[in-house]
């Protein structure tokens, strides 16, 4: 499938979201921990796991064409990401308000790349046909 500006475009702007979010709570998780009411290994491990999402999805998106099936991957992971942080927010008792507003607004900006990259990759396919 020939990859779409609109397309790349969305990718890179997921892919810098991961790769940014990624180093931030990696590194910063000591410090964010408390203020989310989260155990560190659960913040940590959220950054650790973003970072070579963030790669792929880079990788995808500096290519003129790429199988759609790498696309969809990266939109299933998207949806799976936000499924798990609402899972979060209602089975941990722990976590603060700012916890609470933090992994629920980047669940829904991560829904909304997830919708962007589907039009995407709908209009990358049209195309090609």
């Amino acid at each position: 499938m020939q990859i779409s500006i609109f397309l790349k475009r969305v990718l890179l702007l997921d892919a810098a979201s991961c790769l940014g979010m990624g180093l931030m709570l990696s590194l910063g998780a000591s410090a964010l921990s408390p203020l989310f009411g989260l155990d560190l290994a659960i913040v940590q491990g959220a950054g650790f796991a973003l970072l070579p999402v963030g790669l792929f999805m880079a990788g995808i998106a500096t290519r003129s064409s790429a199988p759609a099936l790498f696309v969809y991957a990266v939109i299933a992971g998207n949806l799976l990401w936000t499924a798990e942080s609402m899972i979060l927010i209602g089975s941990t008792p722990t976590m603060t308000l700012i916890g609470e507003a933090f992994v629920a607004i980047q669940a829904v900006a991560v829904a909304g790349l997830a919708a962007l990259e589907y039009l995407g990759v709908r209009k990358s396919l049209a195309a090609t046909v």
